[in-house]
């Protein structure tokens, strides 16, 4: 337990440097439209993981596994999201000048990406706990911080992209490729 202790403070410090190194800078903002989402996904996150942990069950070698498995991909579809975006990827909901609308590479297969890999990795972390209860009060909270703050997204780039983005969205799923 305490290797899966340590690597989630990892993980929670890769995050801390994002929101630090990638919030938007007034100066190069169109349009910022938050409402607080980033602010609620910390705070979900945060009592996921201090109840996950709480909840957790003594280790089971296959769940171990495939719970790291799981963080591994998570981290790794997040991060090529966010290395694909470049410029345009900020932790807080706003438009920049440089913001382009991404519909190739990874955002052809789901147009948020980032949070996909969050949700691979949460749900990582709980299958590790080797605890339904984990489960249940890491990944369902995340789950709802993150279908908020895609729906105050999306408002934000149909704003901003028009019908470019509505033919966009009908031609994408929102999370899972081909499912939701």
């Amino acid at each position: 337990m305490n290797n899966l202790v340590i690597l989630s403070f990892a993980f929670a410090l890769s995050e801390l440097l994002l929101v630090i190194n990638k919030r938007s800078i007034s100066g190069a903002v169109k349009k910022r439209k938050d409402r607080g989402s980033l602010i609620f996904l910390w705070l979900m996150i945060t009592a996921g993981f201090t109840g996950g942990f709480y909840l957790s069950r003594p280790l089971n070698p296959i769940w171990y596994g495939l719970g790291l498995l799981l963080i591994i991909i998570g981290i790794s579809v997040r991060w090529a999201a966010i290395i694909q975006l470049g410029k345009s990827f900020t932790v807080d909901v706003a438009i920049t000048d440089a913001a382009k609308l991404k519909t190739d590479g990874i955002y052809e297969r789901v147009r948020h990406p980032s949070y996909s890999g969050l949700l691979l990795v949460v749900a990582g972390f709980s299958f590790a706990m080797s605890s339904v209860y984990s489960f249940a009060v890491l990944v369902l909270p995340v789950l709802l911080a993150v279908i908020h703050r895609i729906g105050i997204e999306e408002k934000v780039l149909q704003d901003e992209f028009g019908e470019t983005f509505i033919k966009y969205k009908s031609c994408t799923r929102r999370l899972i490729p081909g499912i939701f």
